[in-house]
């Protein structure tokens, strides 16, 4: 399977991309133009588009079996970055899947979306305009999932982190390292029982160990 990733430059998108060459996926990693490739992922398939170039973004997608969104909106003094990324972006993004025929598609999105009173909206009401991204992709035809992180961890230790799997709306605090969201990201594209899921996750050493599998039953 070859899969691409969007925002594979930031954050989270990079250990997405780290998880995905470790299981054996084949990558291509679709970055803003002035992003750069983070260190170790040079050698990967590389490509630079604009999200409101129809014609780059076709070309980035095609020959793709299944896109991991984890493109998301900075916090900058410009407020409408959360409706032009985690919203207009994703519809974009998604329209070009119709395009050239991707039919799985995971999007990384947060913990209590759609919530109005939230000290992050105070961001251009980012939780807002990320709800309006999940809904475009829910109301669509994709094989989809959402992965829904609490507030998200830099650390790299997480070998005594257990996650806590839940359903939408189920959670409204915790965290979780970006490392095991990436892991979750690439979990969900090898188990079918995650498709057409919205998967809250957060994390802490005193969770019950749950295989990803297992979870997504229960879910």
């Amino acid at each position: 399977m070859k899969i691409a990733i969007t925002g594979a430059s930031g954050k989270t998108g990079y250990r997405i991309t780290e998880e995905a060459v470790k299981k054996g996926y084949k990558v291509r990693q679709i970055i803003r133009k002035n992003s750069k490739v983070s260190e170790g992922l040079e050698s990967l398939e590389t490509i630079r588009v604009s999200l409101d170039n129809k014609k780059e973004l076709d070309k980035a997608l095609k020959d793709i079996d299944a896109l991991v969104i984890a493109t998301g909106a900075r916090a900058s003094l410009d407020l409408t970055g959360p409706a032009k990324v985690d919203a207009l972006g994703v519809y974009r993004q998604l329209e070009s899947c119709k395009r050239v025929g991707i039919k799985r598609v995971i999007l990384v999105s947060s913990l209590c979306t759609g919530k109005l009173f939230h000290p992050l909206n105070l961001f251009g009401l980012i939780l807002i305009w990320k709800k309006i991204g999940e809904n475009f992709l829910r109301n669509s035809n994709f094989e989809w999932t959402i992965i829904r992180p609490g507030g998200l961890k830099e650390n790299e230790d997480i070998k005594s982190e257990n996650i806590n799997y839940s359903k939408e709306d189920t959670q409204i605090n915790g965290s979780i390292p970006r490392r095991l969201v990436a892991q979750c990201c690439i979990d969900s594209l090898k188990n079918k029982e995650s498709i057409n899921k919205l998967i809250e996750v957060t994390s802490s050493h005193d969770n019950k160990k749950i295989s990803f599998k297992k979870a997504m039953q229960m879910i």
